[in-house]
């Protein structure tokens, strides 16, 4: 099947200006030929252009269209490919595909052009599959990523760890040949340094994860809070347009609406929630289950705090979710209504998290002489001591859902909180394969150290360090199987 002409649609979908149908194989030129008039192609010089219209059996003519003509072996597939523009009609781009079919060609299955192109050498298995990222990319990060795994950063990353281990394994079974004469070519300890080493960059692009699989599919966030603290207010002042239906009557949001939303290049899941309260409505109680499964998901939650409501109904609210934000989370407290509060506050008295999380006689203690407010700092600097049990990260912002105060403070705290900064300049891991072989190859270093450090016999740290370049190796595809490649392709559109 490898030896077929293939041909595909390979633009979406639909209707538009112009459709491109891609042909690759050896016989790709020919086959073309026996359907073009205009200029011979076979004759043509690789990547050029080419107008002439498409012909039928019978002579009439199908549509006007233009050749790109791409030579083996530097083509996308490593092939001969041809790329035929025609008309974007799904009439016309059918009818070219049946005629191409009639001529010799053979309709492409998914990938399959990638699947070439992995097999002729113009990519690895990481690099094909950075393409499949590239065409799903919905936001700039995610963009940005794929365009460096397409590039080879990862894989040459991935290059470099294996060169290493192949060093360390040649030293050990250096060793094993010359046992007799009990020779080191290296001490243990200079041994064990490298296999940190190696082990350090490995569990580096294991933790880089979660971050790439977030800006991958979007990083999720949960918008909780009591009813009317004015968080679907808050999600439609967000994504820009009325998602939410907005009401003064409590439990008007009964389950959870999603959006999507971009901030410098950042793609977020934005989802706002039941408000939380005690409830004999059925569909309202479903409705808070569900904000509870929500916080258990998200990477981020916004807390939005009515900042007019008093100190037991925001406490009675901290109680029902500190308790379900996870540890790695970010938790924004956002202070809403700050446009309520009148003469410039910020946030009335009782409002503070510390007033909330402590006694009255401590909160009084730490009042100022202004009216019993406490400083921005104060509060700031309390966040995380105070709010107890929850261990993560946490910061806060004053907010006007309804006037959009403070609102662009507010993103930029998300984009803070997606942890995407410290990962600017590193590659990162955004492929659940690519994760579940470094997670082993993370176990198998983590067994060569330990083997190091106990002077185990070179032959057992070895065989680890063999296991190690194998689990590398299926990243890249320089050890794979048919299934795994079926599989990985078979995710890809039909075009691609």
């Amino acid at each position: 099947m490898m030896e077929d002409t293939i041909c595909a649609v390979s633009t979406p979908p639909g209707i538009g200006g112009i459709a491109v149908v891609r042909i690759s194989g050896k016989d790709a030129v020919a086959i073309v030929d026996k359907v073009w008039r205009g200029r011979e192609l076979s004759r043509a010089a690789s990547h050029t252009a080419h107008l002439g219209e498409i012909v039928e059996e019978s002579g009439e003519v199908l549509d006007q269209a233009v050749a790109t003509v791409f030579r083996a072996p530097k083509s996308f597939t490593g092939e001969d490919v041809v790329e035929v523009s025609v008309h974007g009609s799904r009439w016309i781009q059918r009818e070219v595909v049946n005629l191409l079919v009639r001529n010799g060609c053979r309709v492409a299955m998914p990938g399959e052009f990638t699947r070439r192109a992995y097999a002729s050498g113009r990519m690895d298995l990481a690099e094909a599959e950075a393409v499949a990222d590239m065409i799903a990319s919905s936001s700039r990060a995610a963009h940005r990523l794929a365009v460096s795994q397409m590039k080879g950063d990862f894989s040459r990353c991935l290059k470099e760890l294996r060169d290493r281990l192949l060093e360390l394994a040649s030293m050990l079974e250096l060793e094993l040949d010359f046992s007799e004469e009990e020779v080191e070519f290296a001490s243990r300890e200079a041994l064990k340094e490298l296999a940190a080493q190696i082990y350090a960059t490995v569990s580096r692009l294991v933790e880089s994860f979660s971050t790439g699989s977030a800006i991958k599919s979007g990083i999720p966030v949960a918008i909780v809070g009591a009813t009317n603290a004015g968080k679907s207010t808050l999600l439609n002042r967000l994504v820009g347009d009325n998602r939410a239906i907005v009401s003064d009557i409590h439990g008007t949001t009964r389950d959870i609406i999603e959006d999507i939303m971009e901030i410098d290049g950042l793609q977020f899941q934005l989802v706002d929630t039941a408000g939380l309260r005690d409830t004999d409505d059925v569909v309202e109680s479903l409705g808070i289950e569900r904000t509870m499964e929500q916080i258990d998901r998200a990477s981020i939650v916004i807390w939005v705090v009515d900042s007019t409501s008093g100190r037991d109904e925001i406490a009675d609210t901290w109680e029902r979710i500190h308790g379900r934000i996870p540890e790695d989370a970010h938790l924004i407290v956002a202070w809403n209504k700050s446009d309520a509060l009148g003469d410039g506050a910020m946030y009335a008295p009782e409002c503070s998290l510390h007033n909330i999380m402590t006694s009255d006689e401590s909160s009084d203690s730490m009042s100022s002489g202004n009216g019993g407010e406490l400083s921005s700092s104060t509060v700031t600097q309390q966040l995380s001591v105070d709010i107890r049990p929850f261990e993560g990260t946490v910061s806060e912002v004053h907010i006007s859902a309804a006037t959009g105060s403070g609102v662009e403070e507010l993103c930029a705290k998300l984009t803070d909180a997606s942890g995407i900064g410290e990962w600017q300049d590193s590659i990162v891991v955004t492929n659940a394969r690519h994760y579940e072989a470094l997670v082993h190859s993370q176990e198998s270093v983590s067994r060569v150290i330990e083997g190091l450090s106990h002077n185990l016999s070179g032959d057992f740290i070895a065989q680890d360090i063999r296991e190690t370049i194998h689990y590398l190796g299926e990243i890249t595809g320089e050890i794979t199987t048919d299934d795994i490649l079926g599989t990985i392709f078979s995710r890809f559109c039909i075009g691609k």
